[in-house]
């Protein structure tokens, strides 16, 4: 995603262009092959499926047509994939940090409940201590009761 990030979509001619911060240039390539099929020099791979077998009876001209028409539909699904890769980075940025944000919550959750376990067990034993008191001052008032009569 960092070299996502570090790519720009460029317009040229009307036509995004998709441009590596590397040097490379999408129009100096078009150009360079624009200059090849003028010259009549073809490229090496024929068998390439980019123009079909119905090229082979095009002009030059109508190859560039179709080619710069492919290159506009490839380089606006490119510059679509970028888009939706940043937003899902964008997405994942925000997962990321509402993640870390409840793992703080929950931590903080977790002391407070070790906190309120340990007065629990206090309160507990203070309980009991009291019960124990309560029935030996029953025992007392009973004994004193027992007394009086």
């Amino acid at each position: 995603s960092s070299k996502i990030r570090n790519m720009e979509v460029q317009s040229a001619d009307g036509v995004a262009v998709l441009e590596d911060c590397m040097g490379f240039s999408l129009t100096r390539t078009i150009s360079k092959v624009e200059e090849k099929l003028k010259k009549g020099v073809l490229p090496d791979c024929q068998d390439d499926d980019i123009v079909p077998r119905v090229g082979d009876e095009m002009g030059a001209e109508a190859q560039i047509r179709l080619l710069k028409a492919k290159l506009r539909v490839t380089q606006e699904d490119l510059a679509n994939v970028v888009f939706e890769c940043r937003k899902k980075d964008d997405e994942n940025q925000n997962l990321e940090t509402q993640l870390k944000d409840t793992v703080e919550e929950n931590t903080r959750l977790q002391r407070t409940i070790s906190l309120q376990q340990s007065q629990t067990e206090k309160y507990k034993i203070l309980s009991q201590e009291a019960n124990k008191k309560a029935e030996g001052l029953q025992q007392e008032v009973t004994a004193l009761e027992k007394v009086l009569q």
